[in-house]
């Protein structure tokens, strides 16, 4: 370290098993930083921080607090020596972040308004945690993601589009997402192998969040399954699950059966899932 108040980001080299890339450009992770706006004063969550550039750039732009959550030993350890870790702004956990109880650490940071979540995620984990982020509660706010360019794509696009399906619709039910902007390989050490984009998804406000999205998620995991399938095939083996027939069930909330999973609006597969609810 050269300044005991400002000391190095790691220098380890990172894991494929771990699906990390790491950035290190001041004004990509600065970018990053602030994309879904204003971190000043907020309860910040952070995963996959691995040598720490986000996290430098998150505490310089003045997050209240800022939570890492870090699978790899090297880094974690590493950042608990931070002066912020010390003074209580920076809370490290190490933890593969699938098995993390986020909301139970938000209450615990103190927070007074949702917590944003922020972060270069590894690869291998990003969609599972983003589905598992948008069941949650009023705890969470907006997100600022890194993901492949081709996931962003699929979480931002629309129907009849060729990146349209379930993770769309998920992620529609409870966000406005939008693709910030969007980096080649060679902004990461080691590069991947496709580009990247960070994904910002802003909550919709609680009137116009679809309730039920453990139900959405089971709908669109069986339209989209068998997408080049009209909906009563695609549907058939899930709607028998639940005594239905495919046909009338889809009659019986507006939806032509021969229509195509990837044709159906954000409101179709609303209606699908809330008539399993009744």
């Amino acid at each position: 370290m050269t300044d005991t108040h400002r000391p190095d980001l790691t220098d380890a080299p990172a894991r494929k098993a771990l699906g990390q890339h790491f950035l290190f450009d001041p004004s990509i992770l600065h970018r990053t930083a602030l994309a879904a706006g204003p971190v000043k004063g907020r309860v910040v969550i952070e995963v996959g921080p691995g040598p720490g550039g986000l996290t430098r750039a998150l505490l310089d732009e003045g997050a209240g607090k800022v939570i890492a959550v870090e699978a790899d030993p090297r880094f974690a350890d590493a950042l608990l020596l931070w002066p912020e870790a010390k003074d209580g702004r920076l809370l490290v956990l190490q933890k593969d972040a699938r098995k993390v109880n986020f909301e139970q650490l938000v209450i615990e940071a103190g927070a007074t308004e949702p917590a944003m979540i922020i972060g270069n995620l590894p690869y291998n984990v990003g969609t599972p945690l983003l589905v598992g982020w948008l069941k949650a509660g009023d705890w969470r706010g907006e997100m600022a993601l890194m993901f492949q360019k081709e996931v962003a794509e699929r979480i931002c696009a629309a129907p009849g589009t060729d990146h349209y399906g379930r993770l769309a619709v998920l992620a529609q039910s409870a966000t406005r997402p939008h693709i910030a902007f969007t980096l080649p390989p060679g902004a990461f050490t080691p590069p991947p192998k496709v580009d990247s984009a960070v994904a910002v998804l802003e909550p919709l406000p609680a009137d116009q969040r679809f309730e039920h999205i453990d139900l959405l998620e089971q709908v669109t995991g069986a339209a989209f399954g068998q997408r080049r399938k009209m909906m009563r095939a695609a549907l058939k083996p899930f709607a028998k699950k639940h005594g239905l027939k495919a046909a009338d069930w889809l009659e019986s909330v507006g939806i032509d059966p021969t229509a195509r999973a990837e044709i159906l609006s954000q409101d179709d597969f609303r209606r699908l899932a809330a008539s399993l609810a009744k």
